[in-house]
């Protein structure tokens, strides 16, 4: 991929492209678009989950109209980070050819949350938040950039 800014690249993949991925792209947008220019996308894509758009919608974003991504789509792109927020995807996918810095951090599926509506709402708030707070530490500053371990991980959790 031709940079066409001096942002830096971010790929998000969990295994549908419905919930943490969505959430992480949007919320890094939001948080440091300046900086970064996000996407996101799913080993399996699967339709985005009706509580994560809520959730992030208390936060002022709209992802009513996102749809999911498979990771196929962006294959031949380069990404400064590729990022994957669930252990199924960072399995199914442990080597993405075009990126340069490789990062991992788990959070619950919001896809996989029960009980009343309230109830898989506070769960994907939890994970919004969760997911936030994250970004926050891990892509705060260019001082604080995340770096490449031995092997192409960084471990966080």
């Amino acid at each position: 991929m031709d940079k066409v800014s001096d942002k830096e690249t971010v790929l998000f993949i969990c295994s549908h492209n419905a919930g943490r991925s969505q959430m992480a792209e949007a919320l890094l947008r939001q948080m440091h678009g300046d900086r970064f220019e996000t996407f996101s996308a799913g080993t399996e894509p699967m339709p985005v989950n009706p509580y994560v758009v809520r959730a992030l919608a208390e936060t002022g974003l709209d992802i009513s109209s996102a749809h999911s991504k498979s990771i196929e789509e962006f294959r031949g792109r380069t990404f400064d980070y590729v990022v994957t927020l669930c252990d199924r995807a960072r399995q199914s996918c442990p080597f993405f050819p075009d990126g340069r810095n490789f990062l991992h951090q788990a959070f619950p599926n919001p896809s996989s949350f029960e009980g009343t509506d309230e109830q898989v709402l506070a769960g994907a708030r939890q994970v919004r938040d969760g997911i936030r707070a994250w970004l926050e530490k891990t892509f705060a500053a260019p001082a604080h950039a995340p770096k490449k371990l031995a092997g192409g991980f960084e471990m966080d959790g």
